[in-house]
């Protein structure tokens, strides 16, 4: 089972872009970001021809999260437990069956910019009820993922320039504690399970020519219970999609699982 999380910072200017990598790369399963649409208007069509079921939990203008899926799916739930007043379309689950049944959260963590300010206040509060999740699907004792942009850099080495993100909510102390918090449960960071070192970057700014300096950072994560572990193949970065015409200022990250 090839899975792929990837932020395409809207389905509206991104759709020629997407269509192609699905068409070139063709992942099982694509766990999407940023679609940046009400549901109605998601072109579920368009994908559904390409072979894909398409489940959506959608916003106007911001945010929004999807799953394309070669593979049934079931129990497809939306929104992150914990919070009933929360509007923000962030999170979505469900269960791709498989050899192996796998359950599937993806994420879309807030940014929490400007910090200190209630938007980094929500992006703790956030990753608190995200513990919680991930406790749950501890204690389930199955195999499970939770994919996406976390909008966290994990340590320095995961930035080009860590000293320009110190003062940024995806690197200040407050945001890599709770992170690790939620690793140190009992999860597993796929990708740097298989590759260590700096120099591997998910996310380049469109701004100051960050893709031609190679000025990235790695921001786009999956993290997998033991069960899952124990399926992982392999997870890789395809940085090479950042390169294409009308980018999103992410690209694909994957994890490969005997499932």
């Amino acid at each position: 089972m090839k899975i792929a999380t990837f932020n395409i910072n809207g389905i509206k200017a991104r759709i020629g872009a997407l269509s192609d990598w699905l068409d070139e790369s063709a992942p099982d399963v694509a766990i999407l970001q940023e679609i940046k649409s009400v549901d109605e208007n998601f072109p579920r069509e368009h994908f559904e021809d390409k072979g894909y079921s398409v489940h959506t939990h959608g916003q106007k203008s911001f945010n929004g999260v999807a799953i394309l899926s070669k593979l049934p799916l079931e129990d497809v739930t939306f929104g992150l437990p914990g919070d009933d007043d929360d509007e923000q379309a962030r999170w979505i689950e469900a269960t791709v069956m498989g050899k192996s049944a796998v359950r599937i959260c993806g994420l879309y963590l807030p940014n929490g910019n400007p910090a200190p300010g209630p938007k980094y206040d929500y992006k703790l509060a956030w990753m608190e009820r995200l513990q919680t999740r991930a406790a749950q699907l501890l204690a389930s004792e199955e195999p499970a993922l939770m994919a996406g942009d976390y909008n966290i850099i994990p340590q320095d080495e995961d930035a080009a320039r860590p000293e320009a993100w110190r003062e940024d909510a995806l690197a200040l102390p407050d945001s890599r504690a709770a992170f690790r918090r939620i690793l140190n449960l009992g999860f597993t960071e796929a990708f740097r399970a298989r590759t260590q070192g700096p120099g591997h970057y998910s996310f380049w700014d469109y701004q100051a020519g960050a893709w031609n300096k190679n000025d990235g950072i790695r921001i786009d994560h999956f993290l997998l219970t033991p069960q899952c572990a124990d399926l992982l193949e392999n997870s890789w970065i395809e940085p090479e999609v950042r390169g294409r015409e009308k980018p999103s200022d992410h690209v694909p990250v994957w994890v490969e699982l005997a499932a």
